[in-house]
């Protein structure tokens, strides 16, 4: 017991000399905060390049290694980001329309300070306000992408109610692969005013950083712009699954489909079946969520009631951050919903009002045209008639002559 307490108290003795020691070895090694930190926007909509200088203070020891924390705020998520390099430059992404800030610190480490890392306690900062152009409230509302089928990108945004009248709008888009922001390829009109942009013969890239811009002009000045950064592939919307195959047993139902057409794998979806059951108690309604690429779903059954069933499916959260749901399918239903062919009185009963009206009118016309028409035929023979019976007339009685007195 006594020899366990002698090598507790040794090496603890041995722990508070080293600390000492490099205590004593550091004692007063100060370094400096970086210098000459720069923000420079080269027109890529958000994207932009941080560059800074070592500290002038900084002590020339080959045996010391000079690295940098660089600290940003991330406007997209609201948060902090920390990354730790050695280079003098650095690329970030924030939203324009937001304060940039960026701070940046010195770290210093190496057998210079017995292989310690010393941070400068100062750092040095940028804040960027922005840009105060642009007609107070005329920023876009709701924009979002949707990668449809994985084959064509789609986005859509809604004119704010302050926009003034003949404004025009202009979406601008840049990823890696491009020198500078490009426009729109083909807008969205819906009465003459842009309300989406369609990327379909030049495909956006997928697993990379997208910004757009979205801006415009007024008579009354240009308009607020709005920013967004987003990769396409976790803004995928499915097609809606077409085919739908419903197996009947004694007591159960075996439903299966196909996945749906496009690009996405089907081991990436999950499905939604709604159940739809009809009977005499009334109406009952269901869903069942299937992952892992199931089509298919087996339900045990009443055979008093009428059931149907749909699909619609999504990406799941394994092979993309955010997904939207497609449009359901087509209904299936046991037993067969079947087109009725109505009685020839429920055929009459069924047509609107209006359609009488309307035949009633066409009838009035073409029975006043009828008239008319009939009216201008006899009117001629008429006149020659009475011409003919006053001719008459007075020939058989000839005029009277003067009278003698």
């Amino acid at each position: 017991m006594a020899r366990k307490s002698r090598l507790t108290y040794t090496a603890t003795l041995m722990l508070l000399l080293i600390t000492w020691k490099e205590s004593t070895y550091c004692n007063g090694l100060t370094v400096s905060p970086p210098e000459n930190l720069v923000i420079t926007d080269p027109g890529h909509l958000g994207q932009l390049e941080i560059t800074w200088n070592p500290p002038e203070s900084l002590p020339n020891m080959t045996e010391c290694s000079v690295r940098y924390q660089l600290e940003y705020y991330n406007t997209y998520r609201d948060s902090w980001a920390s990354i730790r390099t050695s280079k003098r430059t650095y690329t970030a992404q924030f939203d324009l329309m937001k304060d940039v800030r960026v701070r940046i610190y010195t770290l210093l480490s190496g057998t210079c300070t017995n292989d310690t890392m010393i941070k400068s306690t100062d750092y040095t900062e940028v804040i960027q306000k922005p840009p105060s152009t642009g007609v107070v409230g005329t920023e876009v509302l709701d924009f979002k992408c949707v990668f449809h089928n994985m084959e064509y990108t789609e986005c859509q945004w809604r004119r704010s109610e302050k926009i003034p009248d003949n404004s025009l709008q202009k979406l601008y888009f840049w990823h890696k692969e491009l020198g500078q922001a490009q426009e729109c390829p083909k807008y969205n009109t819906l009465g003459g005013v842009r309300i989406g942009c369609t990327f379909a013969d030049a495909p956006l890239p997928v697993f990379t950083d997208i910004n757009f811009c979205l801006n415009g002009s007024s008579p009354e000045g240009p308009l607020k712009p709005t920013y967004a950064s987003l990769q396409i592939q976790n803004h995928v919307k499915c097609a809606a699954t077409k085919k739908l195959h419903l197996q009947t047993g004694p007591d159960k139902f075996e439903l299966h489909w196909e996945h749906p057409d496009g690009k996405v794998p089907g081991h990436c979806l999950e499905y939604e079946v709604e159940h739809n059951q009809e009977g005499p108690d009334g109406k009952e309604s269901s869903t069942e969520s299937l992952t892992g690429g199931r089509t298919s779903l087996t339900l045990s059954i009443d055979i008093n009631k009428t059931h149907c069933f749909r699909v619609r499916s999504k990406v799941h959260k394994y092979c993309a951050s955010t997904s939207y749901w497609s449009d359901w399918s087509h209904p299936v239903c046991q037993p067969e919903q079947k087109d009725v062919t109505p009685e020839p009185d429920a055929i009459w009963d069924a047509i609107p009002v209006y359609i009488y009206i309307a035949v009633a009118i066409i009838a009035m016309l073409v029975l006043s045209l009828c008239v008319w028409a009939m009216f201008k035929l006899k009117k001629p023979v008429q006149e020659k008639k009475v011409e003919s019976l006053l001719t008459s007339l007075f020939a058989r009685r000839p005029l009277l002559g003067p009278i003698e007195a």
